[in-house]
Order: structure tokens, then C-alpha cells, then sequence
């Protein structure tokens, strides 16, 4: 007869009931880490595998049988072309951004109308096909550069590294200013810290890159003022995402589940369809909506607009800015509203408790 005692039946349903659980957490982390190594590959090499001129509005103009003539050639899912009557009105609406560039026709020879600043890579295809235009005429073409970057930048390199600054000057703060101030009670402090925050920083880049390496021109005022935009834009609404989880009662590291998603979009999603670098020609047509609708890609095209182009262009990027802005006040108040209502609520309850005698 043995001594050992029998395993009591509820412990060991409690033992494997704990098992279960792990795995399931388990499997749960290992798949939710996969669909987000997979997710970031898609968003990272699909748009570089299928990027190329998509749709690219372009201009031609000259002697009317050849404007049409070449208006047909290009006619496709490439270029998007407009016949202009002169190459003066060509020139224009390079200037006005009605077009990426263009193409001027004339007996003696092709003149190219170029905006680097706007479209480099499409520039450089835009290039490419005067040059095969101007050889089947046996002759060269005339670059014009309307829009250029700075001499101390002229391939745009800096201008194109601000990517990732504007996320991390989105994403940083709000993480830390929620680890400093937690709480319904540093709500409010989040919110001022952050703002305080998007001013400074924005004025610190746009300095960086306008008279540190010389990448961007144009007014520095209005130039810091759009940077500032954009990453208010990205941290007022990671902080409200976080707040509006932790009023929902999502504590300790769950938390941090609204950092997180807005984490997983800006840099999955909005750093490689920003467009930064290429300009948002070169990215198949939805990928280049989804990204221009994103912080990071409305940010490059605000900056682009105010450092290169005058403002001229700046209104769609800054009024859609504004609306994430917007989007991240209307969660913190609403966070701030619940969070008020669950003080009153305890409050209450702390008072209708009878005191002992």
C-alpha cells in the first residue's frame, strides 16, 4: 500500500487550465509577431517591387501634330499627359504644380522643364524620355530646372532622412510623457507636453536641415510651423489611442495596446508609402493615396510644399494634418470625459458607505 497521498482532482484541473493558457497566450504572440514580420515585408517590398511611374502628370507642348502626336505615344498607366499651347504655359504649371514637368517641342530641339524638388525620381524619368525623344530627332534636349534642391543638397538626401525623424518625434513623446504623467490625472499635462514638444522639435529639425546641411529652402517660420504640424498630428493621437484604452480599463503594459496600433500603422504603413524620397508618383495609385493620407506622407508633402515650392501645394497635406490633429483632441477628450465620470462615480461610492460607530 503506498504512503503517497492521490493527487486532489481540483488541483490538477487547475494545473492544466493553467497550461492551456500559457500555450494559448503563446500561440497567440508567436502569430500576432508573424503577421507583423509579414505585414511590415509587404509594406516595405511591395510598393519598391511595383514602384515606377504610375499615372505621372507630365506636359508637352509645341507645333500642334507633334504635341498630339507624342500626347498619344505616352497616353497609358505611366505618364499622364496635357497639351499645353505654349511652352510658357508649360513652365507655369510646372511652377503652379499642375504637372511634375514637361516637355517643350521646337524645330531646333527639345527643352525639358524639370521640378527635382517635387518628383526626383520621376524627374529622372522624365529625363530619360526626352533624351530618347531628342535622339529619334537627332538632336539633345535643354533642361530647365524650375524646382531644384539646394546646392548644398542637390540630390535632396537630407530632405529624404526626415522620415523617420517625424515618427519618432510623434511616437517618443507621447511614450514618455505617459510614463511621467500616467493616469486621468496627467491627461491634461500629456496633452500640453505634447504640443509644447511638437513646437519645439519642429523648430529644431526644420534649423537642422535648413542652415545645418542645407537641405531645405524657402521660409524657415512656415517651414517649422508645418514640421511642428505633423508630428502634433502623430502624438496627440497615439496619446489619445492610449488614453481611450485606459479609460476602457486596459491597465499596466495592455495599456499601451493604443501605442501600439498607432505605432504598427505610422511605421509599417505610413514611413514607405510616405513618399519621401520618391515623391508619391512613384508609388502605385492606392498605395500612394493610403500613404499621402497618413501623417508621415502628408508631412513630407507639406514640407516639400513650404520648402521648395513657396506654399504652393500646402493646402491638402496641412488641412488633412489638421483633421489627425482634430482626431487626436476629440480621443483625449473623451478619454478625459470618462475618466472624470469614473472619479465622480467612485467619489459617490465612497460616500454612500456607512461609517462604523
Amino acid at each position: 500500500m503506498s504512503d503517497h497521498p492521490a493527487p486532489h482532482p481540483s488541483s490538477t484541473t487547475d494545473a492544466e487550465a493553467s497550461q492551456s493558457g500559457v500555450t494559448r497566450k503563446l500561440v497567440a504572440v508567436l502569430l500576432g509577431l508573424t503577421a507583423v514580420v509579414t505585414l511590415m515585408l509587404c509594406a516595405f517590398a511591395l510598393p519598391s517591387v511595383n514602384g515606377g511611374p504610375h499615372k505621372v502628370p507630365i506636359g508637352v507642348s509645341g507645333p500642334q501634330a507633334a504635341a498630339r502626336s507624342l500626347e498619344k505615344t505616352l497616353g497609358g498607366d505611366e505618364w499622364d499627359v496635357t497639351a499645353y499651347d505654349s511652352a510658357e504655359a508649360l513652365a507655369s504649371a510646372v511652377e503652379d504644380r499642375e504637372i511634375t514637368g514637361g516637355l517643350a517641342l521646337a524645330p531646333e530641339g527639345i527643352d525639358v522643364y524639370t521640378a527635382t524638388a517635387g518628383a526626383p525620381v520621376a524627374t529622372g524619368a522624365l529625363t530619360a524620355l526626352a533624351n530618347s525623344v531628342a535622339a529619334e530627332q537627332q538632336t539633345k534636349p535643354t533642361v530647365h530646372e524650375l524646382a531644384p534642391f539646394p546646392v548644398d543638397d542637390p540630390r535632396g538626401a537630407g530632405f529624404s532622412s526626415a522620415a523617420l525623424p517625424l515618427i519618432f518625434g510623434g511616437m517618443i513623446p507621447a511614450v514618455l510623457l505617459t510614463r511621467l504623467f500616467p493616469g486621468h490625472a496627467g491627461l491634461r499635462t500629456r496633452l500640453a507636453g505634447a504640443a509644447l514638444f511638437s513646437l519645439l522639435a519642429g523648430a529644431a529639425v526644420t534649423a537642422v536641415l535648413q542652415w545645418g546641411t542645407g537641405s531645405l529652402a524657402g521660409d524657415y517660420g512656415i517651414t517649422a510651423l508645418g514640421l511642428s504640424l505633423g508630428m502634433a498630428a502623430l502624438s496627440l493621437t497615439f496619446l489619445g489611442l492610449e488614453a481611450l484604452a485606459g479609460m476602457a480599463g486596459m491597465a499596466g503594459m495592455a495599456g499601451m495596446a493604443g501605442f501600439g496600433i498607432g505605432a504598427a500603422v505610422m511605421m509599417l504603413l505610413g514611413n514607405p508609402l510616405s513618399g519621401l524620397g520618391t515623391g508619391p508618383y512613384w508609388l502605385p495609385g492606392g498605395w500612394a493615396a493610403v500613404g499621402q493620407f497618413l501623417p508621415p506622407g502628408a508631412s513630407g508633402s507639406l514640407l516639400r510644399a513650404n520648402a521648395f515650392f513657396d506654399g504652393t501645394g500646402a493646402g491638402t497635406p496641412a488641412l488633412n494634418l489638421t483633421a489627425w490633429v482634430a482626431l487626436g483632441l476629440a480621443l483625449i477628450l473623451i478619454a478625459d470625459r470618462r475618466g472624470a465620470k469614473v472619479l465622480r462615480t467612485g467619489a459617490t461610492s465612497a460616500k454612500s458607505v456607512p461609517t462604523a460607530a
